[in-house]
């Protein structure tokens, strides 16, 4: 496995309780997953979140506090053995939706589901850290947002 896994940022939303995931196209199979995607070069993990969130499923979000960091290797595939990755997931706040936003490429739709139905859907999320996120988020995980600290 690399030794160097690529950072990820992913927000878990809850409204009325039902999450808010994206059905997105992963290695020829529609998976589910939190909004969630690559940090980008000088970009903040706060920052990094909400510009997932709104790219992914045209809702804006704020991120109040982080839920959890998850190293994950992902198993052989065609992406190439050894691929890890870094994620730090978020909770927060939501805002406004842009109806007739374009997706990010790949992202197919954003859906509502509740946590029965994450649960029951395990065999079509993109990585175990979608159910474990949710998980964590429920049993009240949050850690202050000023434990991340920037330095440019």
């Amino acid at each position: 496995m690399d030794p160097r896994p690529g950072v990820t940022v992913a927000a878990v939303i809850e409204r009325g309780g039902r999450f808010l995931l994206v059905e997105e196209e992963d290695e020829g199979r529609l998976v589910y997953n939190q909004p969630a995607g690559h940090l980008e070069r000088h970009e903040s993990l706060v920052a990094g979140c909400s510009r997932e969130v709104l790219e992914e499923s045209a809702w804006h979000f704020q991120p109040s506090a982080l839920v959890g960091i998850y190293r994950w290797g992902k198993p052989d595939s065609a992406a190439g053995a050894g691929v890890s990755y870094l994620r730090f997931a978020f909770c927060g706040e939501l805002g406004g939706h842009e109806a007739g936003r374009r997706l990010d490429a790949g992202i197919v739709r954003a859906l509502w589901l509740d946590a029965e139905e994450i649960r029951a859907s395990r065999e079509r999320h993109r990585s175990p850290l979608v159910l474990r996120c949710m998980e964590d988020y429920l049993a009240g995980r949050r850690y202050p947002l000023d434990v991340l600290i920037d330095h440019a």
